[in-house]
């Protein structure tokens, strides 16, 4: 990246600092809500999103994504630090966050951005679904004012319905104030200073009435003096909670600079960003940091030219923290909690949970089990879940979308398409094509749907494998056990289209004879070249009489790849 790039240029500088302004207003709400959700001083969340927004701005290729505060990526942090309360909690937020940004980084460094495409979109649905309807269970008790038993957001909710006499009239009246002010200031040229208006105004009005509604309570002046974590609360599950901190923040992270057109869009310097920016964070006792795809959209909305703009946005932060911390304590919880409500309502995307769940049923057991863990298990091994589930359906994928398919030469020179015969005929060249993975379990699939010769005298096989670069042992395996069944018949196998690296890897086995490899036809650039020379090749030995009198067993190895 080029030095000149990370200057702020005069032209876009009043651009920039109207879009820092805009979205430094509206994330003054938004990290103290996620604060909430991590279980620690609404400050906190304040300290998080004005060190992401600086850091990830000054560092991220995607020019134009905000790095900030994430309800995901908090809910993810609070889990993670269940049990722990007070300093000791401060202390190993602080550690997690630092170990997630390494991570992060790491996977930067060893360019693994490419992987975020491997999580199944289903999976990753399912998810963020599970975790916006965890969201409102988790708040819904919080904007109540409630007192509620469970251990898991579920229970606590349902709790909360069986015993209502526990609900707080202030507290609730503050909540539900505070979503009708958001719902009605958006729909107005307030819109930007909606959330801010929420929080402030049914504050404002427990302060003046002295309702007794719970409030953040005394907050620290000024800005975060960075230090370094305990290594003290350092621990295996700590470990574990950081990286699924790490993996949720960088997939949503990928699909936030998706949404930010970039002129040189790279993942793997966008996931070092994230984690510059997380151990920042970390270092001055925030929260989680990550790309959001809600301020990005704002930012860009604003007028946003460059990278200075996220940096005004950590800056105006910068300056709330200094001028306005103190008002800060006065903020009443229920209304932070009416912010995350309406926040995790918005992103539940009924039309799209159909959308996935008519796909099939394959994808509809998986996006179910991971809704249902993400609700019921810690988020560690929701994410853990997700991702086995990722890897199982794009294998079960793999091994069922091969297709076999016979090609037939038409009197005017066309090929045809046919399905292929169940029992190959005898003295006759079959061409076969084969569509789909061949590695692995779609070798297996590939070998059940080859045919069979089943007493055929001399049956030749053509198998087109033209586009499949990638083979390994199984598909070597399963194709030396076929050229055997067709040399047991008095017949060979020919394959065709194969890629120069692919027949170095079948000669190399030391399952191909000298011979046997001169009936491997090396793709080339005219489609169907190879193939036909493979044909010619069979048709020429068929007519050779000394193939009809030599028996099997003198029969040279065949192309056992």
């Amino acid at each position: 990246m080029r030095v000149r790039s990370l200057l702020p240029r005069r032209e876009d500088a009043k651009a920039d600092g109207a879009a820092g302004l805009t979205v430094g207003i509206a994330s003054v709400p938004d990290g103290m809500a996620a604060a909430v959700l991590t279980g620690v001083n609404p400050i906190q969340g304040l300290y998080g999103a004005m060190a992401g927004s600086i850091v990830g701005g000054l560092t991220a290729r995607t020019q134009l994504m905000i790095v900030t505060t994430t309800s995901a990526g908090a809910l993810a942090a609070g889990d993670a630090l269940s049990g722990l309360t007070g300093d000791e909690r401060t202390g190993a937020l602080a550690l997690l966050l630092v170990l997630a940004g390494g991570l992060q980084i790491a996977a930067g460094l060893l360019r693994l951005g490419r992987f975020t495409g491997f999580v199944s979109h289903s999976v990753m649905k399912a998810f963020l679904l599970g975790i916006a309807v965890l969201i409102v269970l988790n708040q819904l008790p919080q904007l109540a004012g409630a007192e509620v038993e469970g251990d898991s957001a579920p229970e606590r909710a349902l709790d909360l319905v069986l015993h209502p006499g526990r609900i707080e009239l202030g507290s609730l009246a503050a909540g539900l104030g505070a979503l009708a002010l958001v719902i009605v200031l958006v729909r107005t040229p307030l819109r930007i200073v909606a959330a801010l208006a929420a929080v402030a105004i049914p504050s404002l009005v427990v302060w003046a009435l002295d309702s007794g509604v719970d409030v953040v309570g005394a907050v620290p002046g000024g800005l975060p003096t960075p230090k370094l974590p305990p290594l003290s609360a350092f621990s295996l599950d700590l470990l574990t909670g950081a990286a699924a901190l790490a993996a949720i923040v960088l997939v949503q992270g990928a699909g936030v600079a998706e949404s930010a057109p970039s002129p040189d869009l790279s993942p793997d310097a966008d996931f070092r960003a994230q984690g510059f920016a997380n151990v920042a964070s970390g270092l001055v006792r925030g929260i989680p940091v990550g790309g959001s795809l809600g301020q990005t959209a704002l930012n860009m909305s604003s007028g946003a030219r460059t990278r200075w703009a996220s940096v005004a946005t950590g800056l105006c932060i910068a300056l709330v923290l200094l001028v306005f911390s103190d008002l800060v304590g006065y903020v009443v919880m229920p209304a932070l909690a009416a912010l995350l409500l309406l926040a995790a309502w918005s992103t539940i995307d009924v039309g799209e949970a159909l959308s996935i769940w008519r796909t099939g049923t394959a994808t509809k057991i998986i996006a179910a089990s991971t809704f249902a863990a993400t609700l019921f298990l810690p988020i560690q091994a929701a994410v853990g879940l997700g991702v086995v589930l990722s890897a199982l359906l794009y294998l079960n994928q793999a091994a069922t979308d091969v297709k076999l398919v016979e090609l037939v030469i038409r009197p005017d020179g066309r090929l045809e398409e046919r399905s292929p015969p169940p029992v190959l005929p005898g003295d006759q060249v079959t061409i076969l094509d084969v569509y789909g993975s061949v590695f692995y379990a779609g070798a297996r699939t590939l070998d059940e749907r080859l045919p069979r010769p089943d007493g055929a005298e001399r049956p030749v096989v053509v198998l087109r494998l033209r586009g499949h670069t990638k083979v390994g042992a199984t598909f070597v395996e399963v194709l030396a056990r076929y050229s055997e069944e067709l040399k047991q018949e008095g017949g060979r196998l020919y394959l065709a289209g194969v890629d120069p690296e692919a027949r170095d890897l079948i000669v190399r086995t030391g399952k191909v004879s000298a011979a046997a490899a001169e009936r491997i036809f090396p793709a080339t650039p005219i489609v169907g070249e190879s193939t036909e020379m493979a044909a010619a090749a069979g048709e020429a030995w068929l007519i050779e009489p000394s193939s009809a009198s030599s028996p099997p067993g003198d029969e040279p190895a065949a192309a056992r790849d």
